[in-house]
């Protein structure tokens, strides 16, 4: 489990790279507190301008490892699957997430809180959390009728339906969308290069700016999020579902 985050530096950019392929790049409590760590510490270095976090080029991210959670599942806000979401919120510095392949759960949830997003076409990216007993987490539940309308989000996230890198991208999720995986991440890279020419305390004052309107609100509802996500986990309607895909998987 040590490999499953890698970190790669390469001049001012650090590199997050989901690596546990034969579960899908699924997250576990020890790779979001990898995640959280690397982010802080990212944040703190001044010699780092940017962090980029990405799956294969065949796959991001199919989400929570669900047995993971059943096992140990977060009992409060200060459990790992939170930690991550508020180190990626507070990370000063630009993230961009490069997508490829299926994106579930956080993995949809976290590209809204990424400065640029670059993803495959034929992404597969779906938010589950009802059809699996649970709610939206990571201020989807804000972030998304604000961005699509109340009748996309209700679909999204009352229904669980899904939708592709193409949609991602013409809805203000995704930056740009690419004809595969190979070039979402070449992409990313690309620009994550340009970082290294621009002066970075005026991209951290503009990204500041940027991300300062209604940031109170918006921290406030991820904390609720969260708090009705855990009490969700322990009702039966959960551990019913979550408890079948297991068997099913």
């Amino acid at each position: 489990m040590t490999n499953a985050i890698q970190q790669q530096r390469e001049r001012g950019l650090l590199t997050l790279q989901l690596n546990r392929p034969d579960k899908k790049n699924a997250l576990t409590r020890a790779m979001y507190m990898q995640l959280a760590e690397a982010l802080e510490q990212a944040d703190a270095d001044e010699s780092i301008r940017c962090v980029l976090i990405q799956g294969s080029s065949v796959c991001f991210t199919a989400g929570n490892d669900i047995g993971d959670f059943l096992e140990q599942p977060p009992s409060d806000l200060d459990s790992p699957p939170f930690y991550f979401m508020k180190s990626l919120l507070n990370c000063r510095k630009p993230v961009i997430a490069a997508v490829a392949g299926a994106a579930v759960g956080i993995g949809t949830t976290l590209l809204l809180h990424c400065d640029l997003v670059y993803i495959s076409r034929d992404a597969r990216l779906r938010m589950p959390f009802v059809n699996l007993g649970l709610c939206p987490e990571f201020g989807s539940s804000l972030i998304l009728p604000r961005l699509l309308g109340h009748a996309k989000a209700a679909e999204l996230l009352l229904l669980g339906e899904g939708f592709t890198g193409e949609q991602a991208a013409a809805w203000g999720i995704a930056t740009e969308a690419l004809d595969s995986g190979e070039a979402a991440l070449a992409k990313a890279r690309e620009i994550a290069g340009r970082f290294e020419c621009l002066a970075p305390g005026a991209v951290q004052v503009t990204k500041q700016l940027m991300k300062s309107v209604d940031r109170e609100q918006l921290r406030q509802v991820i904390e609720e999020e969260g708090a009705l996500f855990v009490q969700r986990l322990k009702s039966p309607e959960a551990i019913a579902a979550l408890s079948g895909f297991i068997n099913r998987s």
